[in-house]
């Protein structure tokens, strides 16, 4: 006789409300649900198809009243071609070296994060976080995850992106880069490296967490083509004329996701 194991209940919770990081004005709340056990990378994957992102070992979705402004979005890896600002950057990074590391943190990265924060996000949450804070962003992982580390030819750490592996693709979690190498634009690099890696290991998409159109620094997601829009419970090829805004970003992450109501 066989005899089978229950499968673990899926509990979802929301978040109380919160000021909008996108949007001035704008009220923020997520649908959230726990990582763990045996199935958490099954679920893992199943609620990233559905348009969920992970942070720690929590998966959460934005359910904001009134409002539909985040988009999820995934580049389609084997179809991907750079445009032409894209291949400048890929000729400007030549000498940078990716290299994936386990999902461990190091006071090196976290140096790195520090200077990216103050630089980018001063005001910002993240911006207070200590060693411990970012160790548990990175290592508090119930599914494949790791870092990748890009370094110039000195050896000297300019980037690095949390990265998870899903059955279907990469997941971007959350990517800093020194500040201080602008002409590099290093965050677009990062997810031209993604999409390669992709290709290499034949998983069909890159996924970018959430194409916020009215946001002008969540915006730049949509200038990697071809990428599709999760909408009506569908992802859809989005369209051209669907254009972004210039400025570069790395992908973004959420460090804490404060369970309520």
């Amino acid at each position: 006789m066989l005899h089978r194991t229950a499968r673990r209940p899926q509990f979802f919770y929301t978040t109380a409300p919160l000021p909008c990081p996108y949007l001035p004005g704008r009220t923020e709340r997520k649908i959230v649900t726990e990582l763990a056990g045996a199935d958490a990378e099954a679920t893992h994957d199943r609620l990233s198809r559905a348009g969920f992102r992970r942070s720690h070992n929590i998966a959460y979705s934005p359910v904001c009243p009134g409002c539909r402004a985040c988009i999820p979005i995934r580049i389609v890896a084997g179809q991907f071609q750079p445009d032409r600002t894209q291949r400048r950057i890929m000729r400007v990074n030549a000498d940078i070296t990716a290299f994936e590391m386990p999902a461990r943190a190091s006071a090196e990265q976290f140096g790195l994060f520090q200077r990216y924060q103050a630089a980018r996000h001063g005001d910002g949450d993240m911006a207070a976080m200590g060693f411990y804070d970012y160790r548990a962003m990175v290592e508090d992982t119930p599914i494949t995850s790791g870092v990748v580390e890009f370094r110039d030819t000195s050896g000297r750490l300019v980037g690095a992106c949390l990265t998870d592996w899903l059955s279907d693709g990469l997941s971007a979690v959350y990517s800093f880069f020194d500040p201080a190498e602008t002409r590099r634009s290093l965050g677009t690099h990062a997810i031209l490296w993604l999409v390669s890696r992709a290709q290499t290991v034949s998983l069909p998409y890159v996924y970018l967490g959430y194409w916020v159109p009215e946001s002008r620094k969540m915006s730049y997601k949509a200038r990697f083509r071809p990428s599709e829009a999760l909408t009506g419970g569908i992802w859809r090829m989005l369209p051209e004329h669907a254009a972004p805004a210039v400025e570069e970003q790395p992908a973004e992450g959420h460090a804490k996701v404060s369970v309520g109501g």
